[in-house]
């Protein structure tokens, strides 16, 4: 048995976030995910000298913070 299609993926979507988007959502400044990021394990990708992190590893990762 084959599971049914989602719509969507599970915990965000593939969408690059950038810094400012993170802290957000982190409630964290813009600063703190720059210089944390590594430290906090989480998957960060670079795009020029731009970083950006996909929605879906950003709430992934906050869901291992509460485990």
């Amino acid at each position: 048995m084959t599971e049914p299609h989602r719509k969507g993926t599970l915990g965000g979507s593939n969408r690059l976030l950038t810094s400012r988007e993170v802290a957000v959502i982190l409630g964290v400044r813009e600063r703190t995910v720059r210089a944390m990021w590594r430290e906090w394990q989480l998957p960060a990708y670079r795009i020029g000298k731009q970083l950006r992190w996909r929605e879906r590893d950003v709430h992934a990762w906050i869901e291992r913070q509460a485990a």
